[in-house]
């Protein structure tokens, strides 16, 4: 199509597991969604990055829902701890963030129609939450 050449190519992902598990969540708006994890990749510009889910609600349609971890975020958070954050932690943070859309967001079409993100006070937030210092 004439409209692809004016399109920038996205990065490909990487990270995902061989084996895609679908997994559950029944979140705090009462609906439950089903997710698997799709891959990451950089995000244009800041250095962050971009995690990528595939997540539906009524068990027939998937779309992808994108997690965009900032990078001025993450660097700040391990200025104020002194230690650098794991590509496993930032998955968890990535993953987390998900879960808090989830229950945040009030339907499944708001939900998965626009990016999630994981600013300085959302991380602050999910790896006290999560037990990391």
């Amino acid at each position: 199509m004439w409209l692809n050449r004016f399109r920038k190519n996205a990065v490909p992902l990487t990270g995902a597991p061989a084996v895609r598990r679908l997994k559950t969540y029944s979140a705090a708006s009462g609906f439950v969604y089903q997710y698997w994890y799709e891959g990451h990749r950089p995000l244009p510009g800041d250095g962050g990055v971009e995690f990528v889910f595939s997540a539906g609600a009524d068990r027939k349609s998937y779309r992808q829902v994108s997690v965009r971890v900032e990078a001025a975020a993450v660097r700040a958070w391990e200025a104020a701890h002194a230690r650098s954050l794991s590509g496993t932690e930032r998955y968890a943070l990535a993953k987390m963030a998900l879960f808090t859309a989830f229950d945040e967001r009030p339907t499944p079409a708001e939900m998965l129609s626009a990016p999630v993100y994981a600013r300085t006070a959302d991380i602050e937030a999910i790896l006290e939450r999560l037990g990391l210092e």
